[in-house]
């Protein structure tokens, strides 16, 4: 991906690939010593999902402006682009010169994200969970412990407490506890 990428934008004169990177952590080394206009960031790196590096570039107190490289367009992702504070948002499918548009209208100060039909927009709480927040609660609901839960994910416990957190607003409860018995009647609901 990232090799079409650096073959499209070096065939545009609007736009120079300044640095990329495949992890979070690589992400933010370079971001703390590179000045860049615009990133483009995919969901998924080699060691986080865009709310993780998102929540890493903010302990830092780096704060660029993001467009959103998606690989769906389910209108879920819709939400989750604005509740993560992005600048764009463009999926991967589309005409490169959507994705131009897109970061044009960034680095202008724009904030640029695709048309949805909001009433499509999940607003069952469930249905807002990322697949990260859904395994979370999966774990939660066997018991397991916040460094359990780093552990096994592969993640930081304070990335854990990070997820944690989103999980408990969007489920709107206030602990694991209340999650949790959340969590077992939407089953219980679901299998019945």
């Amino acid at each position: 991906m990232i090799a079409a990428l650096r073959g499209l934008f070096s065939e545009s004169t609007n736009f120079t690939v300044v640095e990329t990177a495949r992890s979070s952590a690589e992400l933010c080394s370079k971001l703390a010593f590179v000045e860049a206009d615009c990133v483009l960031l995919g969901w998924q790196l080699d060691d986080a999902e865009a709310p993780e590096v998102l929540a890493d570039l903010g302990r830092l107190g780096i704060e660029p402006r993001i467009v959103l490289f998606a690989d769906t367009d389910a209108p879920s992702i819709v939400s989750e682009a604005i509740r993560l504070g992005v600048n764009g948002l463009c999926y991967q499918f589309e005409d490169p010169e959507i994705l131009f548009a897109t970061l044009t209208a960034v680095m202008k100060g724009r904030i640029c994200i695709p048309y949805t039909v909001l009433s499509k927009i999940p607003n069952r709480p469930f249905q807002q969970l990322t697949s990260r927040e859904t395994e979370l609660l999966g774990m939660l609901a066997n018991g397991w412990t916040n460094v359990q839960i780093a552990t096994r994910t592969g993640i930081s416990e304070n990335t854990v407490k990070y997820h944690l957190k989103n999980l408990y607003d969007k489920l709107e409860v206030r602990n694991r506890a209340m999650a949790v018995a959340l969590y077992t009647k939407e089953r219980r609901r679901n299998a019945g």
